[in-house]
């Protein structure tokens, strides 16, 4: 029997298997018709919604969920928009009441933000493990927003979270990954003693090769929504971005060789002619 030398196994996410490691948000988008293409380009099989009302409703008083499938994507509600633990809360218990009347299997779960700064969107990280310890303890699965600092990266997780969310820069600011070196030692410290433990960068993805980088690095998974809608051609975008996310896992898979300060042949130094 042969075997798929690019086999992998399905992200865990708590109760959740998935087979895409590329989760895209659903704002920003010139129309929801290409924001439904662009959905089914990037390959997600989960897609994050702000479920705040003014996010959920546009000003034509349309109903972003009207124009997604939900029999197709498990939908990860977000409390975008929420910069102290009580809202985030309140937020996140309102995602569950809508979905679970759609019955919608993402009922279950939510990303969480708890932003600290309008300018920066930082999240604040004290009020974010107080939502996280909250929100566990009533019954969610909480796949949290946090900086790239590996201390609070540990809190968060102690707090109960599923998955901790790096930032690899700021939300929507397109710079990519900023800090490599702080997304390595929060998978060190994350993934110490339990190497299955969900690991995704979340923000500041700009372009195809920022979303390599990240999985490079051996992350579990990208969330990204910018890079795909605020691109010139956001359908190619998301294309670009689902391929590079199975890219770069696979890479990571793989093994990249040494980097090396001098040359080395490629070729054989011993047989050649004239030797």
């Amino acid at each position: 029997m042969s075997v798929d030398p690019c086999h992998d196994e399905p992200l865990v996410l708590g109760s959740h298997r998935l087979q895409s490691r590329l989760i895209v948000g659903t704002g920003k988008y010139a129309t929801f018709y290409l924001m439904r293409d662009c959905l089914v380009a990037s390959g997600s099989e989960v897609i994050t919604v702000a479920v705040r009302r003014e996010r959920l409703i546009d000003a034509e008083g349309r109903n972003i969920l009207d124009y997604i499938d939900l029999s197709r994507y498990t939908i990860l509600p977000n409390t975008a928009g929420c910069f102290n633990a009580a809202d985030a809360v309140r937020v996140a218990r309102l995602g569950r009441e809508i979905l679970e009347g759609l019955e919608n299997p993402g009922a279950d779960w939510v990303k969480l933000e708890v932003l600290g700064d309008k300018k920066t969107l930082l999240p604040d990280p004290l009020a974010t493990v107080e939502a996280t310890r909250e929100l566990v303890a009533d019954g969610f699965q909480v796949l949290v927003y946090s900086t790239d600092d590996p201390i609070t990266a540990i809190r968060l997780k102690e707090a109960g979270a599923t998955s901790v969310m790096p930032a690899g820069s700021p939300i929507g600011s397109g710079q990519g990954i900023l800090n490599p070196n702080n997304i390595r030692i929060c998978l060190e410290y994350l993934k110490e003693g339990d190497p299955g433990y969900p690991v995704i960068v979340d923000a500041g993805v700009g372009t195809a090769s920022d979303v390599s980088q990240a999985m490079e690095l051996g992350v579990d998974g990208v969330l990204l929504n910018t890079g795909i809608a605020g691109a010139k051609d956001p359908l190619r975008m998301a294309h670009a971005m689902r391929d590079a996310c199975r890219a770069g896992r696979q890479a990571w898979l793989a093994g990249r060789i040494p980097r090396k300060l001098y040359a080395t042949a490629s070729s054989p130094e011993t047989g050649v002619v004239g030797s």
